[in-house]
């Protein structure tokens, strides 16, 4: 099966999709991987040094014409070095979600990073492959880039580029993921393959539930020299929060113990708050080393999570490397703005199942799929 991953960040997409190839006997070449972010594309490249090309630049620099339009020099430059047309079999990607993300205050849902959403549906109009995943926050479906919004513009464009095309918002805790993250994935096929509405109907047939004991609880003790193992340093003031809920057997923190600028009416609960091992954990971001950044703090112990924990969390197995990141601030950045590999091993477990890229005749469900 031969992949281009645009905004590919470290590679959590395609590691699932790897994963899912290797449990159905295919093989993955990675034709190319692209992302904006030098960290990214290092990560990208020590777990998968065999792909053909790594590129780090902006994804505009190999798709950058307008949809519906003739290519343009650098597309065509870009579809011959990976092959005749429909050479692909995947384009997968998750383009920047801070337009979107409720946490941007200023420009919330019109950010012109919003826009790069579609440079997705442009690589398809160029390569056409036989499958897109596209992943961002479920606040796209809310985009106000243009009237007609990024995804309704993504969905009526592929539908005519002879796709089939779903989307749904999937909370990856019903994937196996031991946290609350939730995606906003559009999946599209062309005809001949599985249609999207049957693999969206097998994840929902097939949830794997975990709580965080069976993500980390081996690690509560683990020390070494490995960065990842580090435990974080909290402040006094952390320290003696922390101490608070312990003793206390608490899992948030009052009013009156939190930070003054936090003791007014708010909804930031979480914060400061304890994990609790038979849940997943709430959404990971790059700020789980500290307890003021979200409930983060260890179920047992006055600390947050390790990097270590944070990469389980985000469903990442431990041979994967993200030692290629400099320094502990970008290790964080990177497991926390990655994708969980169980998106890319749910849906493309289903597709590899049900016989997609083999031509099948029906547009059901089979068996295997079952």
């Amino acid at each position: 099966m031969r992949l281009v991953d645009l905004f590919a960040g470290c590679g959590g997409i395609t590691l699932g999709i790897a994963q899912a190839a290797l449990a159905n006997d295919l093989a993955l070449e990675i034709a190319l991987a692209v992302d904006f972010e030098a960290e990214a594309t290092d990560a990208y490249r020590r777990n998968f040094p065999s792909a053909q090309r790594i590129a780090t630049a902006p994804v505009e620099e190999f798709f950058d014409g307008a949809l519906g339009s003739e290519a343009t020099l650098a597309e065509r430059r870009t579809a011959n070095e990976l092959g005749e047309r429909g050479a692909i079999d995947i384009l997968v990607g998750g383009p920047p979600c801070q337009g979107h993300s409720n946490l941007n205050n200023h420009t919330r849902r019109v950010d012109e990073k919003n826009a790069l959403y579609l440079r997705m549906v442009r690589a398809a109009e160029i390569l056409a492959p036989k499958v897109v995943l596209i992943e961002n926050v479920p606040a796209v479906l809310r985009d106000r880039h243009d009237v007609e919004g990024v995804v309704a513009r993504a969905e009526r464009r592929l539908g005519e580029l002879d796709y089939r095309v779903e989307h749904r918002v999937v909370s990856v805790d019903s994937l196996g993921v031991a946290q609350t993250r939730r995606r906003h994935i559009m999946l599209a096929t062309k005809r001949g393959e599985v249609a999207p509405a049957s693999v969206f109907e097998h994840i929902e047939r097939n949830e794997i539930r975990h709580d965080l004991e069976w993500a980390i609880g081996d690690l509560a003790h683990v020390v070494g020299d490995d960065p990842r193992d580090r435990p974080p340093q909290a402040k006094a003031d952390n320290l003696e929060r922390m101490r608070w809920l312990l003793e206390n057997d608490a899992y948030d923190l009052p009013n009156d113990r939190r930070p003054k600028c936090h003791q007014g009416a708010h909804s930031y609960k979480s914060m400061y708050g304890r994990l609790r091992w038979d849940q997943p954990a709430q959404t990971i971001t790059s700020g789980f080393g500290s307890i003021g950044q979200g409930r983060y703090m260890h179920p047992d112990l006055r600390r947050a999570l390790t990097a270590h924990e944070a990469a389980r969390i985000q469903g990442f197995p431990d041979y994967f490397d993200f030692s290629t990141c400099s320094t502990r601030a970008a290790m964080a950045t990177m497991i926390g703005n990655a994708v969980p590999p169980q998106l890319g091993t749910a849906v493309f477990s289903s597709l590899f199942s049900a016989g997609s890229f083999a031509k099948m005749e029906s547009e059901e469900p089979t068996a295997a799929m079952a």
